[in-house]
C-alpha cells in the first residue's frame, strides 16, 4: 500500500471518493478473516451514505461467515459500550464523527469496547493489501441476525451509575446526529429538565456542523440565555465529544474544563494519573499537580489515550476537542456520559459550570503552519528537534511521543508533521502573551531554517 488506510480515528474520508463500497467490502473481508469468522456487532451514524457503506462492510463479513449483528444508528460509545457488555468479538461503526457530511468512515473495537490500534488496524490494511481473505464455503456463509434494541443496557448503566439530586435545565443540541434520541431520554431518565434542539436524525446536519465549537454554537447560546438553562450540550456526528455552555450561555472553552473535571476527579481520591495529549494545555498540569496527581501526554488520538489509559491503569483521561474517557466504564470517549459526570460534579462541588471552569487559569495558545513536502516533514521536524533544544536551552522537559515538545519555565513548544497536509504544525503556549509570541517566533525561524536546508 502507498498509504495507510487507517489513522488515529479509523479509517476515513470523502464517500465515493476515499471510501467506496468496494473499499468498505474488503474492510468487512478482512475483519471477518482476522476475527475468525466471530460475532460482530455493526452500527452506523446518521449520515445519508451509512447504509450504503454498512451493506458493502457486512456482505464482505458475511462472506467470512462472520455472524453480524446491525444494530442501526447509535452513537459511538454506545456501540463499543455494547460490544464489550454483550461480548461480541467485534463492534464496527460507520461514523466520520465532526467531519462534514460528505464524509464517512470505519472504525473497528475490539471485544473489551477498545478501538483497534495501530497493530490491530495494521493486521486488516496487511489482510487486504494481500487479499488473504478467508472465504466461507457456500454453506457456511454468516448470518445477517436482527438484534432487539439494546440501547437500554447503556441508558441502565447511567442510571445506575449516577444519581442527579436538582432538577437541571439542560438545552441538549446533537446536531441531527447519533444522539438524537438517547442523549435527550438519558438526561429526562435522570429527572433533568430538556430542551432538545437539532434532534431530528438528518444526515445533511441542516441545523449546524456536526462539529460542535464555539462558532457552531451560537444559535444554541442564544436559546440557553433566552430560557435561562443551567446548562447546554452539543454533541458531534458520532457522540463521541461533547461542549458545554455555561448558565450565562457562554462557550467554555476544552482545555479548562477538561483540566476542571481532572482535578475533581483526582479530588475524589479514585486514582493519581491522568491522561491527555501533548496538544493539551499546560492548565492540566496546574489543576492536577496540587491535587498529587500526574499527567501523562500521549499521541493526538483518542485510541492512543485510551492505551494508556488502560496500561497506566489511570482514572481519567481526553482530549481538548470534547473527547472524554471514562476507564470506571469503558474505554471509549463518550459525550453523554461525560456530560452526566459533569453534572453531578457540579453538584459535588454546589457550583455552576462558569465557577467550576473559572478555577482553571487561561493561557494565550498560538498556532502556526509551516508549508513544507510530505516526503521531507517528519524528517524536518527530526532535525528541527536538535535546534530548538539549542535556541531553548533551559527547557525542563522534552518529549517526542508526537513530533517534538519542549516545556519550558514560561510555556511550551510543539513541533509535529501534519498527519493529512504538507505542513509542519506548531503550537505555542505561554504564560503570557508576549511569553507565547517569542516562544513562537523562535519556533518559526528554525522550522523554515531547516525545512530550507532540507529543499536546498
Amino acid at each position: 500500500m502507498q498509504k495507510r488506510l487507517f489513522g488515529s480515528s479509523g479509517l476515513r474520508g470523502v464517500v465515493n471518493k476515499d471510501l467506496t463500497p468496494v473499499l468498505a467490502v474488503k474492510v468487512g473481508l478482512a475483519l471477518g478473516t482476522f476475527t475468525n469468522a466471530g460475532r460482530i456487532f455493526v452500527a452506523r451514524d446518521t449520515r445519508l451514505s451509512g447504509s450504503t457503506i454498512e451493506n458493502a462492510l457486512v456482505s464482505g463479513l458475511s462472506a467470512c461467515g462472520s455472524k453480524v449483528y446491525c444494530l442501526g444508528v447509535l452513537p459511538t460509545p454506545v456501540l463499543a459500550y455494547l460490544t464489550m457488555k454483550l461480548e461480541a468479538d467485534a463492534g464496527v461503526m460507520i461514523t466520520a464523527s465532526h467531519n462534514p457530511p460528505q464524509y464517512n468512515g470505519i472504525k473497528i473495537f475490539d471485544g473489551n469496547g477498545m478501538a483497534y490500534g495501530e497493530k490491530s488496524q495494521g493486521k486488516i490494511e496487511e489482510i487486504i493489501e494481500h487479499e488473504n481473505f478467508m472465504l466461507a464455503d457456500w454453506r457456511n456463509l454468516g448470518e445477517n441476525i436482527a438484534l432487539e434494541d439494546k440501547r437500554g443496557l447503556y441508558l441502565n448503566m447511567v442510571q445506575e451509575s449516577v444519581k442527579l439530586e436538582s432538577e437541571w435545565h439542560i438545552v441538549v443540541d446533537p446536531g441531527c446526529g447519533a444522539t438524537s434520541q438517547i442523549a435527550p431520554a438519558v438526561f429526562r431518565s435522570l429527572k433533568c429538565k430538556v430542551t432538545s434542539i437539532n434532534a431530528n436524525a438528518d444526515g445533511f446536519f441542516p441545523g449546524r456542523s456536526p462539529e460542535p465549537n464555539a462558532e457552531s454554537l451560537k444559535p444554541l447560546v442564544k436559546i440557553v440565555r433566552e430560557l435561562g438553562a443551567d446548562v447546554g450540550v452539543a454533541y458531534d456526528g458520532d457522540g463521541d465529544r461533547t461542549a458545554f455552555l455555561d448558565e450565562n450561555g457562554d462557550f467554555v472553552d476544552f482545555d479548562r474544563v477538561l483540566a476542571a473535571y481532572a482535578a475533581y476527579v483526582l479530588k475524589k481520591g479514585e486514582g493519581k494519573t491522568v491522561v491527555t495529549n501533548v496538544e493539551a494545555s499546560m492548565c492540566i498540569e496546574k489543576m492536577v499537580e496540587p491535587q498529587g496527581g500526574k499527567v501523562v501526554r500521549t499521541k493526538v488520538g483518542d485510541i492512543y489515550v485510551s492505551e494508556a489509559l488502560k496500561r497506566l491503569n489511570a482514572v481519567f483521561g481526553g482530549e481538548p476537542c470534547g473527547a472524554w474517557i471514562h476507564p470506571k466504564f469503558h474505554y471509549c470517549p463518550d459525550g453523554i456520559l461525560t456530560s452526566v459526570l459533569l453534572l453531578k460534579a457540579l453538584e459535588d462541588e454546589g457550583k455552576s459550570l462558569s465557577e467550576f471552569a473559572a478555577e482553571t487559569p487561561a493561557y494565550p495558545v498560538l498556532r502556526a503552519n509551516v508549508p513544507c513536502g510530505n516526503e521531507i516533514k517528519y524528517a524536518v521536524v527530526e532535525k528541527a528537534e536538535e535546534i530548538l533544544k539549542a535556541h531553548f536551552p533551559y527547557y525542563r522537559q522534552i518529549s517526542s511521543v508526537d513530533g517534538v515538545r519542549l516545556t519550558l519555565d514560561d510555556g511550551w513548544v510543539l513541533a509535529r508533521a501534519s498527519g493529512t497536509e504538507p505542513l509542519v504544525r506548531l503550537t505555542v503556549e505561554g504564560e503570557s502573551l508576549k511569553d507565547a509570541k517569542r516562544i513562537m517566533d523562535k519556533a518559526v525561524a528554525v522550522v523554515k531554517e531547516v525545512v530550507e536546508d532540507f529543499e536546498k
